[in-house]
């Protein structure tokens, strides 16, 4: 059975480019990994994504929002998850459970509870690992609007919004010892020798 590592943090955080980085570099030292990312990583998850990450920040209700992103994980986790573990890859996935517990369940809305009880029902798996990129919400959000591209749904609900995801994010690490928070306002060469480091050492 394989390893499954996810990143997690605020938009702008540069946690998919150092997802990318680690799988690069635990390929480079002989391991089969698997990077995926959410929403999204199946063919099905895929087509949810643009529902859900493209249009008017109003599109959806916190609660539909809820289930479309549960929706899009469960495809990811049968098509594309379940399978590279059981094949032995290490999976690395930009963004898995602990986003929708911080984006729906705190942050639009009072939904903690429910997003708990359907992940439990629906997915029933976390990482084994989870790297938190962590840093200043001012800086992710000038970076990821600075960002080209249609998938803004989320940086478009405001700086405001993007604190309270940062102290949500937090708050979970601290409650999960499967987190390794990582200070993302380094150089990014500095912040992937961290992660690279940690990773190893939990593959051990």
């Amino acid at each position: 059975m394989g390893r499954f590592l996810s990143f997690e943090g605020i938009d702008g955080s540069g946690k998919s480019t150092q997802a990318r980085r680690l799988a690069d570099a635990l390929r480079g030292l002989g391991h089969s990994v698997t990077l995926t990312r959410e929403p999204g990583g199946s063919p099905g998850a895929e087509e949810i994504r643009r529902l859900v990450l493209e249009g008017d920040p109003d599109r959806w209700s916190a609660e539909t929002e809820l289930l479309l992103f549960t929706a899009a994980r469960r495809d990811h986790l049968e098509k594309t998850i379940r399978p590279a573990l059981a094949r032995g890859d290490i999976v690395i996935t930009d963004r898995f459970a602990d986003s929708t517990r911080i984006y729906q369940g705190i942050t639009r809305g009072d939904l903690a509870a429910t997003v708990d009880r359907l992940h439990d029902l629906m997915i029933g798996t976390d990482p084994d690992l989870t790297f938190l990129v962590d840093i200043d919400p001012e800086t992710g959000l000038s970076r990821a609007r600075a960002r080209a591209g249609t998938e803004l749904r989320f940086e478009d609900m405001g700086l405001d919004t993007q604190r309270r995801m940062r102290a949500g994010f937090l708050a979970l690490a601290g409650t999960h010892p499967r987190f390794r928070v990582i200070d993302g306002a380094r150089d990014p060469d500095t912040v992937a020798a961290d992660i690279l480091r940690s990773a190893l050492a939990h593959l051990a």
